[in-house]
């Protein structure tokens, strides 16, 4: 039983690596599951074996898009002086590494239409979004920002950076985009900031 676990935890990652690559690369529109199948050296009922449709491989891809996007906000943060830099610093990550390439790909442009924009902000939720609401509370606690009702403030400070890395990933120039950008958020986020 152990052996068939593992044979079909790596075929699960296996086919899992090729959709990431895939869709990272060419999109999900482009990406069919014999290409797939064929990335990942199985055959293509292996593929529906573990995932019933397309659109199931995508959303485990976006799923483990977004934790490991998470783990490099993560280190991105770490080193600030408090949570509010460590919340701008993130962001900042958050719009370079979403703005362009596979990551870009994956979570912005074909995310939200492959998975709708409920299930994308529920995925979201448990990596990305589900940080500000945290650090927006650490922040509070810490006194760095007044106290106030967490969901709201976090809602309207998500969308805007959702709506920044969106107009971001459409621009040519990503990286100019993406600083000016978070120099903006760095505004937003300092205006909340208690004064001494």
């Amino acid at each position: 039983m152990a052996k068939q676990a593992e044979r079909r935890a790596a075929t699960s990652e296996a086919i899992l690596t090729a959709a990431r690559r895939l869709f990272g690369t060419q999109g999900f529109a482009a990406t069919t599951m014999d290409e797939i199948a064929e990335a990942a050296s199985v055959a293509k009922g292996a593929v529906y074996h573990h995932f019933r449709t397309k659109e199931a491989v995508f959303e485990s891809v976006f799923d483990q898009v977004s934790r490991d996007l998470v783990v490099e906000i993560d280190g991105a943060a770490r080193a600030e002086k408090d949570v509010l830099a460590a919340m701008v610093a993130g962001t900042q990550h958050y719009f370079a590494a979403t703005a362009k390439g596979p990551t870009g790909q994956v979570i912005l442009r074909d995310g939200p239409a492959v998975l709708g924009w409920e299930r994308w902000r529920e995925i979201d939720a448990r990596h990305f979004g589900g940080k500000l609401p945290r650090a927006l509370s650490a922040a509070m606690d810490a006194g760095l920002i007044a106290r106030q009702p967490v969901e709201p403030l976090a809602r309207l400070l998500l969308g805007a950076v959702t709506e920044a890395a969106v107009a971001c990933a459409g621009r040519a120039d990503i990286a100019r985009a993406g600083a000016e950008y978070a120099r903006a958020f760095k505004s937003l986020v300092e205006a909340l900031r208690v004064k001494p």
